[in-house]
């Protein structure tokens, strides 16, 4: 994969506040070229033993595969989660011209992310 494949970043927030605060964060530092807050989802996953349900919104981050360790980086500082999901799907397709705009709000060398 090359620095230049765009990425699909894909976390959970519980909270408005909390995925605006994220989104903010990498799309201010150049990390990203665009965040999407969805609306809020029910989640039912297993946590220490334990089957836990909560509300998140879902947070898409377009990203490219040279700025993935910052923006992991950056969601963990950000996120109030002792263990965030974050995964990473690289675009294999999509409108070239939105690639490449992606590719270019990144290409800058990002600013350090804002503290938490």
């Amino acid at each position: 994969m090359s620095d230049e494949t765009v990425l699909l970043v894909f976390t959970n927030a519980p909270s408005a506040e909390s995925a605006r605060h994220i989104a903010r964060s990498l799309v201010d530092a150049r990390l990203a070229a665009c965040v999407n807050i969805l609306p809020e989802c029910q989640s039912i996953y297993r946590w220490q033993g334990a089957v836990e349900e909560a509300a998140e919104l879902p947070v898409m981050i377009k990203t490219t595969a040279a700025h993935y360790q910052a923006v992991e980086a950056a969601i963990r500082l950000a996120h109030p989660y002792e263990l965030p999901e974050i995964v990473a799907v690289p675009v294999e397709r999509g409108l070239p011209g939105y690639l490449a705009w992606v590719a270019a709000e990144t290409r800058h060398e990002p600013s350090a992310p804002p503290e938490a």
